[in-house]
């Protein structure tokens, strides 16, 4: 392959996955949801756990496009199947934000005790990477993704590869910046502004678990076809 050559494949890859994704993860939509999960938590343990959150969706992205369709044939799951398990936690999750009381100074401060490195760990990938962040929308894209960047030349599908890694990596920072200046964009509008956007933000995000649900329902209805 010529130099001209390779830059396009990995230019094909980079802008392909960040293009697909990104609009997908939806950062900004994403970090009042991010906010209202981590409350009462310092900014400290904010930033770290934005910081593991964005590594993550990078790895689960990388790992979706390259062996995520071989990883649902071994185990006979299509993807209608994956939306509607994760559009059911998604749902869920966006219910429990959704009818949650505000917390009082006291609760938060208790809140804040909870927030441990130990519960960084635990909670990084779920729920807070999965589904919350990178759910099945986006796993199925990248599933489509690794797809399209593969070809009968091993030289052209690595070096698209390698720019789908590079992409995974920039939508990865993106996450782990606007979470980590969520607060910061929110406090404008105020303490009572932020808490009726946090509730509008969870409604939304219940509407986003219904409709994967629906998406997989219908998927999983035109296979009875």
């Amino acid at each position: 392959m010529e130099f001209a050559d390779l830059i396009g494949a990995f230019s094909k890859g980079l802008l392909l996955v960040v293009a697909t994704i990104l609009p997908i993860v939806n950062p900004p939509a994403m970090a009042p949801t991010f906010l209202a999960m981590t409350e009462g938590a310092a900014p400290a343990t904010r930033t770290l756990l934005a910081r593991r959150i964005g590594i993550n969706v990078m790895m689960s992205l990388v790992g979706a496009m390259v062996i995520g369709s071989y990883v649902l044939t071994v185990f006979g799951i299509s993807l209608p199947i994956v939306r509607v398990a994760g559009g059911l936690i998604v749902a869920a999750n966006a219910w429990r934000l959704l009818t949650v009381n505000p917390s009082s100074t006291d609760g938060r401060a208790e809140l804040a005790e909870t927030f441990t490195a130990e519960h960084v760990r635990a909670t990084a990938y779920y729920p807070m990477t999965f589904p919350i962040t990178f759910g099945p929308g986006s796993i199925a894209a990248s599933i489509t993704i690794g797809a399209a960047l593969r070809d009968s030349h091993a030289m052209t599908s690595l070096v698209r590869f390698s720019g789908g890694v590079v992409g995974a990596a920039l939508v990865g920072l993106v996450v782990y910046l606007v979470y980590r200046f969520a607060r910061r964009m929110l406090r404008p509008l105020g303490e009572t502004g932020t808490t009726v956007f946090l509730r509008l933000s969870a409604f939304i995000l219940l509407c986003v678990g219904v409709q994967i649900i629906w998406d997989g329902v219908s998927g999983l209805v035109q296979t009875l076809h």
